[in-house]
């Protein structure tokens, strides 16, 4: 094997998985001149070209699409026997990469990468904010979080928040101007703040119980977002109403800044939970994430 190709195999294999050359060099804390010379380099010593290049995109070429299909497996394997041998003696090592929606840094994951850099020093962790379902897999992340029901059934699933509502709210200050909905088909009248779907760029439509039964309502508004936490600082700023999960805003909640609106449409949402392959579930790295989430839980 070749020394060079060896020595610069993750930094090649980074720019395959995030297929951009500035994208690897972040990750890994390289220049993207330290990663241009690295996949050179590599290119020279394999004598073809690994990827196609433009001022906008990367994409492996066909050689490429041979070389990693045989090099990032391999690559995959050393790293894990590399932490697996280091966890033999307790130590927890590696970068764990996690893609989650931004809505789970604040129901879950600020506390748990908290409890993971004390008690796993050498575990370095990659957070990705995501709300577009991306493939895990294909994108190299160890794991991802998600609603139950978004999590393909090829992957195993553990629970990392208790079931939530799906809650609507308003300020105090905004509902005194406007009225306060008795209906769901009151919100029509309504200045509701919507979201914007990242996986289509589509606005989503609130889901509510009516009547014992689940709906589905298009509500309009003079504000779209992709961040929920935004919303809540629209709702508190008396724009609208808002359309949220219920740990969200629990504490404007109890003090006052926000009220509910029609509580008893609230919708019962199944949670947030970790997914990832099932060949995955023995890496020690995983292994103390759902130790962690499993603790948080009891």
């Amino acid at each position: 094997m070749d020394r060079d190709v060896l020595t610069h195999l993750p930094v090649v294999a980074a720019v395959a998985r995030r297929r951009s050359f500035a994208a690897a060099a972040a990750e890994l804390g390289m220049s993207p001149s330290a990663v241009s010379h690295a996949v050179r380099l590599v290119e020279d010593r394999l004598k073809a070209p690994l990827f196609a290049r433009t001022t906008r995109s990367v994409a492996l070429t066909e050689a490429g699409e041979h070389f990693f299909a045989r090099a990032l497996p391999a690559l995959q394997q050393l790293a894990e026997a590399t932490e697996a041998t280091r966890a033999l003696k307790g130590v927890v090592s590696g970068t764990l990469r996690i893609n989650a929606p931004r809505v789970a840094l604040p129901m879950a994951l600020t506390e748990l990468v908290a409890t993971l850099a004390t008690r796993h020093p050498d575990l370095a962790v990659d957070v990705t904010c995501d709300d577009a379902l991306s493939d895990i897999v294909a994108q190299g992340y160890d794991v991802g979080v998600r609603l139950g029901e978004m999590v393909a059934e090829d992957m195993v699933a553990v629970r990392l928040t208790p079931p939530v509502r799906a809650v609507m709210v308003a300020s105090p200050a905004y509902l005194a101007a406007h009225g306060t909905p008795t209906r769901v088909t009151d919100l029509q009248a309504h200045n509701c703040i919507n979201y914007r779907q990242a996986s289509t760029g589509g606005t989503y439509a609130w889901e509510l119980r009516e009547r014992g039964k689940d709906v589905t309502v298009a509500v309009h508004g003079t504000a779209r977002v992709s961040d929920s936490l935004f919303a809540i600082d629209l709702a508190l700023a008396g724009v609208g109403i808002a359309y949220l999960f219920e740990p969200l805003v629990a504490g404007h909640l109890r003090d006052g800044r926000l009220v509910p609106v029609l509580p008893k449409a609230a919708m019962p949402e199944p949670g947030l939970f970790l997914y990832f392959p099932r060949r995955a579930s023995e890496a020690p790295k995983l292994r103390a994430l759902i130790e962690a989430a499993r603790e948080r839980l009891d």
